[in-house]
C-alpha cells in the first residue's frame, strides 16, 4: 500500500492543526488539503483526490452529512470517515446510511484514529462502540428473523464471518479467530456482499442482527 493521502473536514482551526500533526507524523499518511466547512470540501476532494476523508459533522454553511453525500456522489470517491464530539449524533447514523465508511469521536487516542484511517482504505468498517449500538437499535426495531433466504446460501464458514464482522472485529482478528489468512477472510467478506447484495460491513451487520446470527456481545475497536 502506498501512502495514504487524507483530507481534513473542520471548522475549527486547533482541531484541523491537531489532526494533520498526528497524521503527517506518520511514514504512510499525509495530509493533502483541508476545508474549513462542508461547502470547501467537494473543490477540496475533487482537486487533492485522497484516499481518506475525516468529516466533522457540525459546520457552517454546509453540515457534514449534506458534505459526505456530496463527496460519495463523486466520481472514484475517497473512504470518509466521520468525526465528532457527539457519540449519539443522529447526523452520523444517516451519514453511515448513505455510505460512510466509518465513525469516531474526536476524542479518541491518536492510535484509534490512525488504525480506523487505515482499516476504511482496507475496506473495513470503523464504528465507535456506542454507535454500534445505536446503529443496530436504528435498524432492528421488531427483533431478529429467524428465517431469511440469505442464510441458506451462506457457507458455514461465511456464517462464522459475519458472526464477527457484527462483533466490530476487523479482517486481521477474524483471520486470528478462525485460524484463516487476512486475504481469504477479505475473500469471505467479498462473498458474502456479493450473495445477499450487500454494500459495505454496515450492512452486513444489520443483516447479522436481524437473522440473529449475532448477539448483543460487547463490541470494540481494536
Amino acid at each position: 500500500m502506498g501512502e495514504i493521502t487524507v483530507v481534513l473536514v473542520d471548522d475549527q482551526d486547533l482541531v484541523r492543526d491537531g489532526f494533520t500533526m498526528i497524521i503527517d507524523s506518520q511514514p504512510d499518511m499525509a495530509v493533502v488539503g483541508t476545508a474549513s466547512d462542508g461547502a470547501e470540501v467537494v473543490d477540496v476532494v475533487g482537486r487533492e483526490r485522497p484516499a481518506v476523508v475525516l468529516m466533522d459533522v457540525r459546520m457552517p454553511r454546509l453540515d457534514g452529512l449534506a458534505a459526505t453525500r456530496a463527496v460519495l456522489a463523486l466520481p472514484e470517491p475517497p473512504k470518509v470517515l466521520v468525526l465528532t464530539t457527539f457519540d449519539l449524533d443522529e447526523y452520523v447514523m444517516e451519514a453511515l446510511r448513505i455510505g460512510a465508511s466509518g465513525f469516531l469521536l474526536k476524542d479518541s487516542p491518536r492510535v484509534l484514529l490512525l488504525s480506523a484511517i487505515r482499516r476504511v482504505v482496507d475496506g473495513e468498517l470503523v464504528l465507535a462502540p456506542a454507535v454500534m449500538d445505536r446503529l443496530v437499535d436504528t435498524f432492528v426495531q421488531v427483533g431478529a428473523r429467524t428465517e431469511d433466504p440469505g442464510l441458506a446460501i451462506l457457507t458455514p464458514r461465511e456464517v462464522d464471518v459475519v458472526r464477527l464482522v457484527a462483533q466490530g472485529l476487523s479482517n486481521a482478528e477474524i483471520a486470528e479467530h478462525l485460524f484463516l489468512g487476512v486475504t481469504t477472510v477479505k475473500s469471505h467478506v467479498a462473498r458474502v456482499l456479493s450473495k445477499l447484495g450487500l454494500r459495505d460491513r454496515v450492512q452486513v451487520v444489520v443483516f447479522a442482527y436481524e437473522t440473529g446470527l449475532a448477539g448483543r456481545a460487547s463490541r470494540r475497536l481494536p
